[in-house]
């Protein structure tokens, strides 16, 4: 393997890799606000302009699997610069667009882009620091962000389109991707390892295979889950029990979210302390302690909040383990690897915590998602 040159403090690591992360997550949640006004802007059904977001959705999701493999054969900067060009060039476009067809096709542009951004700074943090303490962190942290988006991103995008409209947010997705992608020019080094390779499909089936990445993803489709249920039970507690508006919603749901960054600042000492298996059994025990708290009546929004804090927390632990674990086995086909975890472990909690919403509802969707995703890790473990 070629001597790295990444030699960046955790600190300067963060903001150099984060805003990809930030990014390609914002392209959905601050966009949120603005769909009620898009079928007369575009002139388009209500089921048109939502096609927008499950586009985006799908070809985030899809899109790695398409870039993971070729971070693997050109390299890990090729792409994360191409796809931060193209997240930029199609949100600038977007922001002029006045048809449904070519707003559509700029999505999935922009969706492309995103996915590039995803897979390739994942799998520099797997080059970097998959034998190096601070990677806990830095993988919790950045997990933590996709944990702040949805928090906090509607709530933003609702203020921008108040300031300039749509065409403000996408104007800030655009100068964010911009200049983010600027300092990755300037400061990116090139991280793949010289054993990467281009992955044929028998390869991607060793991956598929390995119970080590079985496991870790499962336990981090549980954790991501977790909050994924949460967020959707929320508006129907918060708002409609509690009364809560926008603003107050916002904010109360950001405690969860902070909590969670609060706990992955810390998680460093337990995975040198309890290792890896450790962190993950016990995260995954904290959130099914916390997802129980919520079967007691809520008569208290601090009755609705502190069970998820104490799944936050949960959350934390697991997800600051979940990437490396899934992705140790794999060092020369590193970017397949994370498109796989990424893809599969987003999927799985989407549909799984979906069902779990429509089938169940309030909080015993939460409840009944943990208690059965819990419990499909531990029999995986045990195959292993």
């Amino acid at each position: 393997m070629r001597p790295r040159s990444w030699n960046f403090s955790l600190t300067a690591a963060l903001v150099l890799l984060c805003p990809f992360d930030l990014v390609a997550s914002l392209g959905m949640d601050l966009y949120l606000p603005a769909v009620p006004a898009l079928p007369q802007r575009l002139g388009a059904s209500p089921g048109e302009v939502q096609l927008t977001l499950a586009a985006y959705l799908a070809f985030l999701g899809a899109g790695q699997l398409v870039f993971g493999p070729l971070s693997d054969r050109i390299g890990r900067r090729p792409v994360l610069l191409g796809g931060a060009l193209a997240f930029a060039v199609a949100s600038l476009a977007l922001a002029v667009v006045g048809s449904f067809p070519p707003f559509l096709a700029l999505r999935i542009v922009q969706a492309g882009g995103g996915a590039a951004m995803l897979v390739a700074t994942f799998a520099t943090v797997r080059d970097v620091y998959a034998a190096r303490p601070e990677g806990t962190r830095i993988y919790g942290l950045m997990s933590g962000v996709l944990v702040l988006v949805p928090a906090f991103g509607p709530l933003l995008g609702a203020g921008l389109i108040a300031l300039g409209g749509l065409a403000l947010v996408l104007g800030v997705l655009g100068a964010l991707a911009a200049v983010a992608g600027a300092r990755a020019f300037v400061m990116w080094p090139e991280t793949r390892p010289d054993g990467g390779r281009h992955v044929r499909l028998v390869d991607a089936g060793a991956i598929l295979r390995s119970p080590s990445f079985r496991t870790y993803t499962l336990g981090y489709a549980v954790a991501m889950g977790s909050f994924f249920v949460y967020l959707s039970i929320a508006p129907g507690v918060l708002v409609g029990h509690f009364g809560h508006g926008p603003l107050g919603f916002g904010l109360l749901l950001g405690t969860v979210a902070l909590v969670l960054v609060a706990v992955a600042r810390k998680t460093e000492r337990l995975v040198a302390r309890y290792g890896r298996e450790g962190c993950l059994g016990r995260g995954l025990a904290i959130i099914v302690v916390g997802a129980l708290g919520l079967l007691v009546p809520v008569d208290h929004v601090v009755a609705f909040l502190a069970p998820m804090w104490i799944v936050a927390a949960g959350i934390a632990l697991v997800i600051a383990v979940a990437a490396n674990g899934a992705l140790a086995p794999f060092p020369d086909m590193a970017g397949t690897a994370t498109a796989l975890f990424q893809c599969l472990g987003t999927l799985f909690f989407v549909v799984a915590g979906t069902t779990a919403v429509l089938v169940l509802h309030g909080t015993r969707a939460l409840v009944g998602f943990v208690l059965v995703g819990a419990a499909l890790v531990v029999v995986s473990r045990r195959r292993e």
